[in-house]
């Protein structure tokens, strides 16, 4: 069987300025003189290789600045790598940036309409799903008040509540269940445990190693962009753990 997400020597890369000109008559003197400004590359991500089959859960971990999000920015298209290839079979839902394709200035209920429709649905299936999504997000008559009333944790709920109603074939998750209070994460969760007896493909970033080992069939271990490990989720989360302990320790 073919994979649904296809990575093959997937590499991003910056360019970091390491001299920059303090003003416009510096910069333009420094080109005059043919002088070259200084760079130096940053690789967030460096020749990742990763096959995912359908209906897998997989959890991925490491350290803040490991290349987690860069990752999922790729396999969600909104970053194109500097180098390799990616190949994807299916219908993408991303919950990676709290707010992303949101406008502040809008209600709640308007951004389920931009929002539903940058990830494909129609306004029909929309408003067919729209009393789901506002049942979910519980945000009951805030929802026709502007986003930019709204808490970090109000702008999740309503996210997550839009994305889990797309249908996907591939739903991406980054620490957007870290917000929020213990009630609505257990309704995430169970709304995520669904999707899993459903075949849905699920990528999921934690910092919580429980979380990770409650959901996930197999673990990606990033370490400063490298791919450190893959394999069982009880066997990478342990390294991971026994790994940090170690660094805490010395």
């Amino acid at each position: 069987m073919n994979p649904i997400i296809s990575l093959k020597n997937v590499s991003v890369k910056y360019r970091i300025i390491i001299e920059k000109p303090k003003t416009l008559q510096e910069y333009i003197i420094q080109r005059f003189k043919g002088k070259k400004i200084r760079h130096d590359n940053l690789i967030a991500i460096n020749s990742i290789n990763i096959d995912i089959s359908k209906g897998e859960i997989i959890g991925i971990i490491g350290s803040n600045g490991a290349g987690k999000s860069t990752l999922l920015k790729v396999i969600a298209g909104i970053l194109v790598p500097s180098e390799g290839e990616v190949k994807i079979s299916g219908k993408i839902s991303p919950l990676i940036e709290l707010g992303a394709g949101f406008d502040m200035e809008l209600t709640g209920k308007e951004n389920i309409y931009l929002n539903a429709s940058l990830l494909g649905l129609s306004r029909k299936e929309i408003k067919e799903r729209f009393d789901s999504i506002i049942d979910f997000s519980e945000l009951g008559d805030f929802i026709h008040s502007p986003l930019k009333s709204y808490s970090s944790g109000m702008i999740s709920r309503l996210g997550f509540s839009i994305a889990t109603e797309v249908n996907p074939d591939i739903l991406i998750i980054d620490e957007t269940l870290a917000v929020g209070d213990e009630h609505f994460k257990k309704k995430c969760m169970d709304k995520i445990i669904g999707f899993k007896q459903n075949g849905i493909t699920i990528l999921f970033v934690s910092h919580s190693m429980p979380e990770i080992k409650r959901l996930c069939d197999k673990v990606i271990w990033l370490d400063k962009g490298n791919l450190k490990m893959l394999g069982k989720s009880e066997v990478v989360t342990e390294s991971y753990l026994n790994q940090s302990a170690q660094m805490v320790n010395s």
